[in-house]
């Protein structure tokens, strides 16, 4: 009963009707990948790599020499830095491109389950 009602308001909305006329296309994802691809997925996990260690590395320079400011000025300043790198790598790995293909084949597959 709900599944019907729930199925029936979803078929109604413009945005379904769009997905499931256009299929997503999945072979991106067997292309081999490019340079700027991997550069930036190396980015991507330099920036996990660089970010949370130097903040506690600062923590501990911190309450070891006494000085405060060192975590209070360092950590956001290591961990706005950390998000650039990622950022930047995640632009250059194109990353809402293969994210908006990869939302597009779940949401059509989870509207097939349904209607």
């Amino acid at each position: 009963m709900i599944r019907k009602k729930i199925s029936r308001y979803l078929a109604g909305k413009k945005f379904v009707q769009t997905v499931m006329a256009h299929p997503a296309d999945l072979s991106e994802f067997k292309e081999r990948p490019t340079l700027r691809l991997i550069a930036g997925l190396i980015l991507m996990v330099l920036s996990f790599v660089m970010g949370w260690p130097a903040i506690a590395a600062l923590s501990v320079l911190a309450v070891w020499w006494r000085e405060p400011l060192i975590f209070v000025i360092g950590g956001p300043t290591a961990y706005a830095l950390s998000c650039v790198v990622f950022f930047l790598g995640a632009w250059m790995a194109r990353a809402p491109h293969y994210l908006e293909i990869m939302t597009r084949y779940a949401l059509q597959s989870c509207l097939r389950k349904i209607l």
